[in-house]
C-alpha cells in the first residue's frame, strides 16, 4: 500500500492515508531513518524517534554534531524514510541528487507527529498573519480551559511536546516549507488566511507555492473543515479548479462580524489584523466557544514581538516594530490606513514581490531604505514614491527623527516594516527587531 500511496498525486493522499491507518501500522516504527537538518525540528525529531527506530543524522554543516554521518555513508545506506527539516531546499543542498532519487521516501516532522497523534488540530497557513492568528487562537483556547499546545513554524517543534492526552488540542502554524514535502499529515481544521507571491526563490514558481499551501486541504476528508479567505484571487482560482473533501467556509474579510463591535483593542485597527480577527471569529463560532471569555481574551491580546508591535505610543508619536515583515503585502495594511508615516525599508527583497498600493495611497507616507538593496526597492516603488537612501538602520532613524522635528506634525508614526529578509545584516528577524528597539531607546532617551 505504501508503494501505491507514493505513486499517486496529492489529491489521492486522503484515500491512501486512510488505508494505511486501517492496517494500524505506524510507517516510522522499526524503520531505518535519515534525519536531514539539525535545526529545532530536526533535533526534536531525533529525540522523539531515537528509542523507537534506527536513526541516522546528516547536516550540511558537518561540524555541528559528532554523530553525523558523511555523504558517502548516506549514499551507501538503504534508508526507508528520510525526514527533512523545513529549511532544506532539495534543489540546493549537499544531498540534492540523493534526495531527488528518493522523493518517495521524504517526509517531515509533521508526518511523524501525525503518525503518532490523532488529536484534534487546527493547522494555519497563509502568506501573512499565520503566527499572530495561531497565537490568538491558542490564547483563546487556554482561556476556555482547554489543554492546548501551540506548535509548528511559530518556533515550538511538534515533536517536543510532552504529556499529551486524548483531549490535547493542537494549534499548528504550518509554513509552505513544512507542507511542501509532507505526505500524510492532516488536520481536522485547516486555515488558509491569504496567498500572495512569496518564497518564489524556494518554490520556483507561484503555482508550486499555492499547491504547497493547499496540501492542508488535499489531505483532509469529508469530516474535516477548512476556512479560506473569500476575497483572495489565488485561493478562489484553486478552489474553482479542484474538488476538495472538507466543508469549506469562505471568510469574508471585507465584512466585519457584528461581534467585533464588542472589541476595544487598537491592535486590531490595521486591515491585516482585522482579517486575522475575521478568521478567529468564524473558527470560534464553529467551535462553539464561550463568547464572554472569547472577547476578554481578544481585548487583552497585545500582539507578537516584531509583528506590527507598538513599542512606543504617546499623543505625538507612535512607533511600530514590524521586523517580521519580509514582503510588501505585510506592510500595506498599515500604510493605507494612517497618515504621516515614516516607513523604513531594508533587507533582501523577495523575488516576485509587488507593491500594490496606488500613487494616491502613497501620499500618506515617506519612505527610507537602508542596506544594499536600495535599487530593488526603488524599482518596485517607481512612479509612486521616492525613497531616501541611508547607509544603515542607525543613520536611517537619525534622519527620520530629524525630519519629524523639522516638520512639526502633531502626530507621527515611525513604521519599521522592512519588506525584506533580514539575512543581509542580521541573524534573523528577531535579531533585527531587537536592534531596532535598542536604537529607539537611545534616540528617545537622547531627546
Amino acid at each position: 500500500i505504501l508503494d501505491y500511496f507514493n505513486y499517486f498525486s496529492n489529491d489521492r493522499f486522503s484515500y491512501f492515508k486512510i488505508k494505511i491507518m486501517k492496517i494500524g501500522k505506524n510507517i516510522f516504527l522499526g524503520k531505518k531513518i535519515l534525519i536531514y537538518g539539525l535545526g529545532k525540528s530536526g533535533i526534536s525529531t531525533f529525540k522523539f524517534l531515537k528509542k523507537r527506530t534506527d536513526v541516522y543524522l546528516f547536516d550540511d554543516d558537518q561540524k555541528i554534531n559528532q554523530k553525523l554521518i558523511s555523504i558517502n555513508q548516506v549514499i551507501k545506506i538503504k534508508f526507508d524514510r528520510i525526514i527533512i527539516s523545513p529549511g532544506i531546499d532539495i534543489s540546493n543542498c549537499k544531498l540534492s541528487k540523493f534526495l531527488n532519487k528518493n522523493l518517495d521516501k521524504i517526509y517531515t516532522d509533521l508526518d511523524v507527529f501525525y503518525s503518532f497523534y490523532k488529536n484534534t488540530s487546527i493547522a494555519i497557513t497563509g502568506t501573512n498573519g499565520k503566527s499572530t492568528t495561531a497565537k490568538i487562537l491558542f490564547d483563546i483556547l487556554i482561556d476556555q480551559k482547554k489543554d492546548v499546545r501551540l506548535i509548528g513554524n511559530i518556533g515550538n517543534p511538534a515533536l517536543s511536546e510532552k504529556k499529551i492526552s486524548k483531549k490535547t488540542f493542537f494549534v499548528i502554524e504550518a509554513s509552505s516549507y513544512q507542507l511542501e514535502y509532507s505526505k500524510i499529515f492532516s488536520a481536522k481544521y485547516a486555515v488558509i488566511l491569504n496567498i500572495s507571491a512569496d518564497h518564489i526563490e524556494r518554490h520556483k514558481n507561484l503555482t508550486n507555492y499555492v499547491n504547497a499551501k493547499f496540501k492542508l486541504l488535499d489531505s483532509q476528508n469529508n469530516k474535516s473543515f477548512a476556512f479560506v479567505k473569500k476575497n483572495d484571487q489565488l485561493i478562489n482560482k484553486k478552489i474553482r479548479k479542484n474538488k476538495f473533501k472538507p466543508k469549506i467556509y469562505k471568510v469574508d474579510t471585507l465584512k466585519m462580524n457584528k461581534l467585533s463591535n464588542q472589541l476595544n483593542n487598537k491592535y486590531f485597527i490595521s486591515d491585516g489584523n482585522k482579517e486575522n480577527l475575521s478568521f478567529i471569529l468564524k473558527i470560534a463560532s464553529n467551535l462553539k466557544l464561550n463568547k464572554t471569555k472569547l472577547f476578554k481574551t481578544l481585548n487583552n491580546f497585545k500582539g507578537l514581538k516584531y509583528r506590527q508591535q507598538i513599542i512606543f505610543d504617546n499623543k505625538n508619536l507612535t512607533i511600530i516594530n514590524d521586523s517580521k515583515s519580509t514582503s510588501f503585502a505585510s506592510s500595506e495594511s498599515i500604510l493605507k490606513n494612517f497618515n504621516d508615516i515614516y516607513w523604513i525599508l531594508g533587507g533582501i527583497p523577495k523575488k516576485g514581490d509587488r507593491f500594490k498600493l496606488s500613487k494616491r495611497d502613497c501620499k500618506n507616507f515617506k519612505v527610507f531604505s537602508f542596506g544594499n538593496y536600495h535599487k530593488q526597492f526603488s524599482k518596485n516603488l517607481r512612479n509612486k514614491i521616492k525613497i531616501k537612501k541611508l547607509k544603515n538602520l542607525k543613520e536611517t532613524l537619525k534622519e527620520v527623527f530629524f525630519e519629524i522635528k523639522k516638520n512639526k506634525v502633531k502626530k507621527n508614526i515611525i513604521f519599521f516594516s522592512p519588506a525584506g529578509a533580514s539575512f543581509d545584516s542580521f541573524k534573523n528577524f528577531e535579531d533585527r527587531g531587537n536592534y531596532f528597539n535598542q536604537l529607539i531607546k537611545k534616540f528617545l532617551n537622547a531627546k
